[in-house]
């Protein structure tokens, strides 16, 4: 799985270097079965973030995206997507990045594993929540968008977020993204038709393991 992630990563257009943070022995080795390059963390990490701070913090990056190792599915285009989201901004206002995707699945709206993204009109994130948002009032039928997992920070901001205060919004919904916009940053949201698979149990890998399997002409 993580060497599928890691093929796919380094296919995005606008990446220069790819890296994986561990620190876990098992999983660096497996990473260097397949050559690839490996950075190892401590294990005290509240977060993903934390960690790909402190890797970040060897590197003179100055955008550095995090891909979970869990997305063996992974769409390059939807990395360089959430990249250009960054680049952009030509004022260097918006610090992060990520991606939305619509929703289609009515069960995913109620689902807590499905975190929800509603965004301003400059695609700003207002708020990430397991909780349906918009709340539909009076017969309206919003839309619905999930957040995927993948971002994108400057490094300046990446290095700062580990100091960053733990507001009450994060520790509710256990969202480290929350983190940012608790302390006043904007987080720029790019919506892709990406359909996130992620690995979180057996089950998951064996359904992905099954689109593996299918020829490359439906995948």
């Amino acid at each position: 799985m993580l060497q599928h992630v890691w093929e796919r990563t380094c296919q995005a257009r606008y990446l220069t270097d790819v890296v994986i943070a561990t620190d876990d022995e098992r999983i660096r080795a497996a990473a260097e079965d397949f050559r690839a390059r490996v950075v190892m963390t401590r294990a005290d990490h509240a977060s993903g973030t934390d960690r790909v701070a402190e890797a970040a913090s060897a590197s003179q990056a100055q955008i550095i995206v995090n891909v979970q190792g869990d997305e063996p599915m992974i769409d390059p285009a939807a990395i360089d997507a959430a990249i250009l989201g960054l680049l952009d901004d030509d004022m260097g206002a918006v610090p992060m990045g990520t991606i939305k995707k619509r929703i289609e699945r009515a069960t995913d709206i109620q689902d807590p594993n499905v975190v929800k993204v509603v965004t301003d009109g400059q695609g700003n994130a207002l708020y990430f929540s397991r909780s349906p948002i918009p709340y539909a009032r009076d017969g309206e039928q919003p839309v619905y968008f999930k957040h995927i997992g993948l971002y994108v920070y400057r490094r300046d901001f990446l290095l700062s977020y580990p100091d960053l205060p733990v507001g009450p919004l994060e520790r509710a919904e256990r969202l480290e993204q929350l983190r940012a916009l608790e302390n006043g940053f904007k987080i720029r949201v790019v919506e892709t038709e990406y359909e996130s698979l992620g690995v979180d149990t057996p089950e998951d890998w064996k359904q992905v393991a099954e689109l593996f399997e299918k020829p490359m002409v439906n995948r």
